[in-house]
């Protein structure tokens, strides 16, 4: 390779490395980018009232200060309150669950009871401990440093802001990293991004509050203790589909072991029926806009992005690969892999000579072409 060549590898390492040492600062940035994105359409709904851009802004970030305040001053005492009243609960229905399965063991025939293994739960719980530690010293470090989080939320907050008074700049200035002939192309998968976002925002938070009322209801009805936090639990851990739901039953199926088996059984039916009227009623419906994912697809990129980022990439997963996917179906599928040509094709030489069709077509054609999309899908958007 010539020097050309060299320098222009060295700048690739060089980019792939910086970024990698300030991946959890693009993560931060990222999340401003979705609040922003949804605080950005409630202003323009506003401005659809004939109320002035500035104040529309102004009332979406007030109105986003004031659910953040509320939450941390109002909501989040009386839950940590309950979830250190969890901490001491749980265990003794994870006990009562261990004498109840011996109670039944007893009462087995003994050539069955012989050819049974010997499960202790407390024993499993021991083996298991290690990486439910390793959750909760990650969780904990996520949330526990209170001044590292009050720093970032002050970074995202002034990111939010300053992305809101001024999004055409950014935008603009984002653009400008692409081909003067394939900037139009771009501003319009940033509108394509920007639906689907905006849809996956509106409705995980309908989800959220849908499934906490839901829980919060089944719950009370059990007469099961610390019925609000466990609800809130339930609605929070929907933010991670797969797993979230999973670890929300837990808590509220071992208090319940301690009254009955037969009320744990009944929680769990009630989780069961709330995950099914959100998989097949809640979900279709609220999100019928959004990009689809498939199930697996959702669990890869969970375990790719905390892998990364932590914990906090666990929780916006779904919305970094919303953005990835809408990014590879228009770029990578769209305009290079629907457009590539095949020519001189033979199965007896097994070679192939390719070229990109799109290197072929007119740049005017290509720009009225994506004039067109443009237009369609302002027209929407609006």
């Amino acid at each position: 390779m010539n020097l050309g060549n060299w320098v222009g590898l060295f700048a690739i390492l060089a980019s792939i490395y910086i970024l990698w040492q300030i991946r959890q600062l693009l993560l931060l940035v990222f999340t401003a980018v979705v609040i922003a994105t949804t605080l950005n359409k409630l202003a323009r709904r506003l401005q659809r009232f004939r109320i002035n851009r500035s104040i529309a802004v102004l009332i979406s970030v007030s109105l986003f200060i004031l659910i953040i305040v509320n939450f941390f001053w109002v909501i989040v005492p009386p839950l940590a309150e309950q979830f250190q009243q969890l901490t001491t609960i749980v265990p003794l229905g994870i006990n009562k669950l261990n004498d109840w399965l011996n109670i039944l063991k007893e009462q087995l025939p003994i050539q069955l009871r012989e050819q049974l293994p010997n499960i202790d739960i407390n024993e499993v719980i021991t083996q298991l401990q290690p990486i439910f530690n390793q959750l909760i010293n990650n969780a904990g470090e996520f949330v526990g440093n209170t001044f590292g989080i009050f720093l970032s939320l002050l970074l995202i907050l002034v990111l939010t802001i300053m992305m809101l008074v001024n999004p055409t700049a950014y935008r603009q200035a984002f653009i400008q990293l692409f081909p003067n002939f394939y900037r139009q192309r771009v501003n319009l998968i940033l509108n394509y991004c920007e639906i689907a976002l905006g849809g996956w925002v509106i409705g995980t938070l309908i989800n959220m509050s849908v499934i906490a009322l839901l829980s919060f209801i089944g719950l009370s009805i059990l007469q099961l203790p610390l019925a609000s936090a466990q609800a809130v639990l339930a609605g929070l851990l929907t933010l991670i589909p797969n797993i979230g739901p999973t670890l929300s039953v837990i808590p509220p199926m071992a208090i319940a072991l301690i009254d009955s088996p037969l009320k744990s059984g009944l929680v769990l039916f009630i989780y069961i029926l709330i995950q099914q009227i959100e998989g097949n009623i809640l979900t279709p419906y609220v999100m019928a806009k959004q990009v689809s994912l498939l199930p697996a697809m959702t669990l890869i990129s969970q375990v790719f992005f905390a892998s990364f980022f932590g914990f906090s990439g666990l929780l916006l997963a779904l919305p970094l690969t919303i953005i990835a996917q809408v990014w590879i179906q228009e770029l990578l599928i769209k305009d290079i892999l629907d457009n590539w040509q095949v020519e001189n094709f033979s199965y007896e030489r097994n070679t192939v000579n390719v070229m990109p069709k799109s290197a072929e077509v007119n740049h005017n054609q290509v720009e009225d072409k994506i004039d067109s999309e443009v237009e369609e899908v302002e027209d929407n958007t609006t």
